[in-house]
């Protein structure tokens, strides 16, 4: 089985990349279109010559990896997407061989958390419109909706909403994916020193998020214009009860 996940920056990504890594049946990659995605925007992303040297630059090779076999003869083959990366240069004819899942989170708190490692956040940082786009593409071509989840259930009940996201893709559910060990990944990107530092420390999902932060200025106007976006997707998210 191949998982594309889809989500923007700060959702509980890498976590959840962990736990499906934990499992012993996986293989995981790591944002694969990163690469492609800044040499053909030239945007100057921390480490960006580091990034494009350790990654495949060609997204067509990108997405026949993708929908080809898990490396290793694993059984699952992870893919932690991030949806800004999905501009027009990026094909995406491959999504439908592969199952899709889309991991939301509040954009109140993936602006608190992107802006403390990039200040000059916008709305296209993010991913929330793109993740929207991807949704509707998908729900079209199939003519169901994908998968949803979203990040603060998956804190506030980690066993029974992956064993509710596990059904829904029809994978086996093991308690191996509640934990992992600390200090990362062999497969975590290149770019892990700036944003991996809180999930190198931990050996497992963080307990339930506390009150919405507080944002102000352009940031407070960027989750304002995000929310009707993560509000669309959240009406069909996966219910705790699975």
């Amino acid at each position: 089985m191949n998982i594309a996940m889809w989500s923007g920056p700060r959702n509980l990504s890498t976590a959840l990349m962990y736990a499906f890594a934990a499992r012993g049946d996986t293989a995981v990659w790591d944002e694969p279109f990163y690469a492609a995605y800044l040499s053909v925007t030239g945007l100057a992303h921390p480490m960006r010559a580091e990034i494009i040297a350790a990654g495949e630059t060609d997204p067509a090779r990108v997405a026949q990896r993708l929908a080809g076999p898990a490396p290793g003869g694993q059984a699952v083959f992870y893919q932690k997407h991030m949806c800004q990366h999905m501009i027009p240069a990026m094909p995406r004819d491959w999504m439908m061989q592969v199952t899709n899942v889309f991991l939301i989170r509040h954009p109140a708190r993936v602006l608190a958390s992107f802006a403390a490692k990039y200040e000059a956040a916008t709305l296209g940082d993010i991913g929330f419109l793109q993740q929207a786009e991807l949704f509707d593409q998908l729900a079209e071509a199939s003519g169901q909706p994908p998968v949803v989840i979203d990040s603060a259930d998956i804190r506030r009940a980690p066993e029974t909403m992956l064993r509710a996201l596990c059904a829904a893709i029809g994978l086996d559910y093991t308690d191996r994916m509640l934990s992992w060990p600390a200090g990362g990944h062999p497969d975590d990107g290149v770019w892990a020193p700036v944003w991996y530092g809180a999930v190198h420390r931990s050996t497992g999902f963080a307990g339930p998020e506390g009150p919405l932060p507080a944002l102000d200025g352009d940031y407070a106007r960027i989750a304002e214009a995000a929310l009707p976006a993560y509000e669309r997707l959240a009406a069909v998210k996966l219910a705790p009860s699975g």
